[in-house]
């Protein structure tokens, strides 16, 4: 339900990950067993477009 929904583009299958995004199939791995499922399309974040296109966001997130 995500890839097709994201505004972004950001979200891919596994099949079609680019090289460059390797790192997240850990990082989706492990926060995918303590973070809620997320089963409907919810409305952006306010914040959604001042942070769409932006690199090096991975030190930002919180476990």
């Amino acid at each position: 339900m995500c890839e097709p929904e994201c505004p972004a583009e950001a979200i891919f299958s596994e099949d079609d990950l680019p090289d460059e995004q390797m790192e997240f199939l850990q990082i989706n791995e492990e926060l995918s067993q303590v973070w809620p499922v997320i089963s409907e399309k919810k409305d952006p974040l306010p914040d959604a477009e001042e942070w769409d296109g932006k690199s090096d966001k991975t030190a930002l997130l919180e476990r």
